[in-house]
């Protein structure tokens, strides 16, 4: 297992540095792909008239709480001194300019499995929003978690660096559903229960339970979704509107409305394929 780690490491690391050039991306298409990953959520702070992207979101965690930055083009408080590369390293590895690691609550562990080009188009796109000198706001966590050194262990540890590779034994529908769920979407990080040191329990793969911020988030196994039609799963997603006629607030409320609700129908269908040929998990 380990020497399966310093492999992958060392490939996708002769990969970024043998790419000194990258193809120009399709901005248009990295605005939908930037909806699909919800990436403005995390992004923006939950203010009235908040810049989108300016970042300020607080992402509250068991460790503390964290703020998402801006990725504006600003060159002081953005983004806007990087280049792609930099944007690769951070998706692909969870590392900032500089060398140091992310916290995971930036979600890189999913984001690791994008495909190199839609990371392009995705970058294309950030490229398209104005700059915005709003500063970032320093994370307020826990004494034991301030420092980052640490995080190159925990990447170690517990992270395996690797773009999405499709299965060709399933339908391209299937492989659609995993790639939206898995990795641009990065649904488990919120519906897969996680130990201690904040690793996901992968035995209990999006069977829910406490979410990041220690509340409860549903089982989106079989077990979690049998009472669901398809159909009512994709009106849920479109809308946020249960089967009974409530409307779903609070995180989730926020996902589909800046996520879901704006990727087409087929894309739906094929993360609705993959939830339920997930295996079914009951409540522990």
């Amino acid at each position: 297992m380990l020497i399966t780690r310093i492999i992958a490491v060392v490939i996708t690391l002769l990969w970024v540095l043998a790419s000194s050039t990258w193809a120009k991306g399709d901005a248009k298409r990295g605005e939908y792909l930037a909806a699909a990953a919800n990436c403005v959520s995390c992004h923006t702070a939950e203010t009235k008239g908040a810049v989108p992207y300016a970042g300020g979101h607080a992402i509250k965690s068991l460790f503390g709480t964290f703020y998402g930055p801006n990725i504006t083009r600003h060159k002081k408080h953005g983004i806007g001194k990087w280049n792609e590369s930099d944007f690769f390293r951070a998706m692909r590895f969870g590392t900032r300019p500089d060398g140091a690691s992310y916290y995971p609550a930036f979600p890189y562990p999913s984001y690791t499995m994008v495909t190199d080009s839609d990371l392009t188009d995705l970058w294309a796109y950030l490229q398209t929003i104005p700059p915005n000198n709003a500063p970032n706001r320093k994370h307020d966590l826990s004494v034991f978690v301030r420092w980052r050194f640490p995080l190159k262990l925990w990447k170690w540890l517990f992270f395996t660096p690797g773009v999405f590779v499709a299965d060709p034994k399933q339908t391209p529908q299937m492989n659609r559903g995993t790639y939206l769920v898995r990795a641009l979407g990065h649904c488990s990080e919120c519906h897969t229960p996680r130990n201690l040191l904040g690793v996901p329990i992968q035995s209990r793969y999006m069977a829910g339970g406490k979410g990041p911020d220690g509340k409860k988030v549903p089982n989106l196994t079989p077990a979690g979704l049998k009472k669901w039609s398809d159909k009512d799963l994709k009106e849920f997603m479109l809308t946020g509107l249960f089967p009974d006629g409530d409307v779903v607030g609070e995180t989730m409320g926020i996902v589909i409305r800046n996520s879901t609700s704006k990727i087409v129908s087929a894309d739906l269908d094929a993360m609705i394929a993959y939830l339920r040929s997930l295996p079914r998990i009951e409540k522990e």
